[in-house]
C-alpha cells in the first residue's frame, strides 16, 4: 500500500489501531530509561504518545498525513508536559535522514513493505541508533497467514525474525530479543479475522526482535 492507500484507510474510520499501545512495545520498552525516540510509521501515534507519558523525547513519522493528523490531534488533548515531548514529520521509513546525534530508541512497530523496501528501512533505522540505543521492531510474521487470525493478506509483506536478523546483518548491533510471539486480539482495535470477526480465543503471530547498539 501507499500513502494514498492507507490515507483512504485510515480515513474510513476513526482511530483504526485505538489509543492503546502496542503490548510488545510496552513489554519491552516499559524499564527502558527515556531519552530521544523515533517512531517509525507512528500511525495514529498511540506507541508515540505512550512513550512521551512515560517522560521519552518522540518523533514520529509517517506517510499518512491522515494519520498524523490524528496523531496530532490525540497530542493536543494531552498534557502540555507530554505533548511538548511529542513532534510528528510527514516522511517514508525508507527515506529519512537522522539527525547526527542519534536516537536512543527506533521503534518500528507493523511497518508493511515488500523484503527489498523493508531491508533499506529497516537499515536505516539501525544507522540512527546512538551508542546504547535500542532498535524493537515488531511486526505480523509469515506464519500469520496460515496459523494466525487478522493481519495482512499479502505475504509480501509478512516476515520473521529471522528475516529481520538477515535484513540487519553487518549492522553492528546486538541481538537481545527475536522471537515468535502470540498475541491475543479480544478487545484489541484494528485486527479483524478472515471472516470479519474479532475476539474469541483468536491469536495473531507476531516477529518480535529486539537489539542494542554497543554503548
Amino acid at each position: 500500500m501507499d500513502s494514498r492507500a492507507w490515507d483512504e484507510r485510515y480515513a474510513a474510520s476513526e482511530l483504526v489501531w485505538g489509543t492503546e499501545p502496542n503490548r510488545w512495545v510496552v513489554r519491552e520498552l516499559a524499564g527502558l530509561a527515556p531519552g530521544r525516540a523515533l517512531d517509525l510509521a507512528a500511525g495514529e501515534g498511540r506507541n508515540g504518545i505512550w512513550l512521551a507519558g512515560l517522560g521519552w523525547e518522540v518523533t514520529g513519522l509517517d506517510f499518512s498525513t491522515v494519520a498524523l493528523g490524528r496523531a496530532e490531534r490525540l497530542t493536543a488533548s494531552l498534557p502540555d508536559e507530554v505533548a511538548d515531548r511529542l513532534t510528528w514529520r510527514h516522511g517514508d521509513a525508507r527515506g529519512f535522514e537522522a539527525p547526527p546525534e542519534g536516537y536512543d530508541l527506533v521503534l518500528v512497530a507493523y511497518l508493511q513493505l515488500p523484503a527489498e523496501d523493508r531491508r533499506e528501512a529497516l537499515r536505516r533505522a539501525a544507522a540512527a541508533l546512538a551508542p546504547g540505543g535500542t532498535l524493537l521492531v515488531v511486526g505480523h510474521d509469515s506464519a500469520n497467514l496460515t496459523e494466525g487470525v487478522g493481519g495482512p493478506q499479502d505475504p509480501a509483506v509478512l516476515y520473521t525474525a529471522e528475516d529481520v536478523l538477515a535484513d540487519l546483518a553487518g549492522a553492528g548491533l546486538r541481538t537481545v530479543r527475536a522471537e515468535r510471539a502470540l498475541r491475543p486480539l479480544a478487545a484489541e482495535a484494528g485486527h479483524r479475522g478472515r471472516g470479519g470477526s474479532e475476539g474469541g480465543g483468536a491469536v495473531a503471530i507476531d516477529a518480535l526482535v529486539r537489539l542494542e547498539r554497543p554503548a
